[in-house]
């Protein structure tokens, strides 16, 4: 019964959502950590490089997962220049300029950047409920921004720089949810060593310094789960509902990293920052219960991606039918049918009404 479970989108996707989330978590806190005194490019780097590493390592077989395609090269390269290269550069130097609890707070705001963005460029299902935690989202940033103001300009700046991260890491979000039929391992390995290449010559040409041994693999172990596995379950997660809805799971990283560095004894909290965290959990929690179902129609669709024959959407027939997860082009005819359903590659139908 619960093997079933696992394979219905909603909790499918859900569960590879706060796996990625749990792990981008932690990283948040460790990379403050382990990149004290390096530079930003350096930093970024290193998390890429172990990035590439997982992707390399977890590669499938074209039987099992769609290849990457020459038309998704210009997709890749956005993603990289902003997920692998803006993105990460921006949350190192934030980090180094303000409190480790505040930054992860902050990140929050990713889901409510891809959230939009998923609503404006796949007109993902937006009711008065996700509005509503979105703006949530926007309180819960701001009275972020008005605590770390008092604190000092440098510790503003350093947390505009986490959200310039996380719109950074918004853009790249949706921008991946037009590879969601492509195999995920291949798509970190590619993103990763893209944005590694660019950053290593950032910072070889602007002269930063060499990280030590310890800073190095401690970097390279943390890009390897907290952005390497970690966007492998998120790049999974958006097959199986979306981008808006994964975001918002993910929106549960940042707690998880301030939990995190407060056990790191960062003790920076104020009464904004708390109120902050308040607005901005109200937010996620709101956001994930959210239920969508109604009548709808699927128009004849043909693709490649990985799937499965007991998911009620793939009643195609081969001479040998084949065990579990596998992947080949293959035709939906139409159907028409009613059931709770979220934006995965499924159902992107129009809605007339949200």
């Amino acid at each position: 019964m619960t093997r079933e479970l696992l394979h219905l989108p909603a909790l499918r996707g859900g569960f590879l959502a706060l796996l990625a989330a749990v792990l981008f978590g932690i990283s948040t806190p460790a990379v403050q950590r382990l990149g004290a005194g390096l530079g930003a490019f350096t930093t970024a780097t290193l998390l890429y490089s172990g990035a590439a590493a997982v992707g390399a390592l977890s590669l499938r077989t074209a039987a099992h997962e769609a290849r990457l395609q020459r038309s998704d090269t210009w997709r890749l390269i956005a993603m990289a220049g902003f997920g692998a290269a803006l993105g990460p550069v921006a949350l190192a130097w934030g980090l180094q300029h303000t409190s480790g609890a505040s930054a992860s707070l902050m990140l929050t705001l990713e889901a409510l950047f891809t959230a939009t963005l998923a609503w404006w460029l796949y007109s993902e299902t937006m009711d008065r409920r996700v509005w509503a935690a979105m703006l949530l989202l926007f309180a819960g940033g701001m009275a972020l921004v008005l605590d770390q103001a008092q604190q000092g300009g440098v510790q503003l700046m350093g947390l505009l720089a986490v959200l310039l991260a996380t719109v950074a890491w918004g853009v790249d979000n949706t921008l991946s949810r037009g590879l969601a039929e492509r195999d995920p391992s291949q798509v970190v390995m590619a993103k990763a060593t893209l944005g590694a290449v660019a950053t290593a010559a950032l910072a070889v040409s602007t002269g930063e310094p060499l990280p030590s041994l310890y800073a190095a693999l401690g970097l390279l172990a943390v890009g390897a789960t907290g952005y390497g596995l970690s966007l492998r379950f998120y790049l999974l997660a958006q097959r199986a509902f979306g981008a808006a809805r994964t975001g918002s799971v993910f929106a549960f990283a940042p707690f998880i990293g301030a939990a995190v560095a407060f056990g790191f004894g960062d003790r920076s909290a104020g009464w904004l920052m708390l109120l902050g965290g308040v607005l901005m959990l109200a937010g996620v929690v709101l956001h994930l219960t959210e239920r969508h179902g109604h009548e709808h129609t699927h128009e004849v669709l043909e693709h490649e991606h990985a799937h499965r024959h007991d998911d009620g959407h793939h009643s195609h027939v081969h001479d040998v039918m084949p065990r579990g997860s596998h992947s080949h082009k293959h035709t939906h005819e139409p159907m028409t049918h009613a059931h709770p359903h979220a934006p995965d590659v499924h159902h992107q139908h129009v809605h007339r009404t949200s």
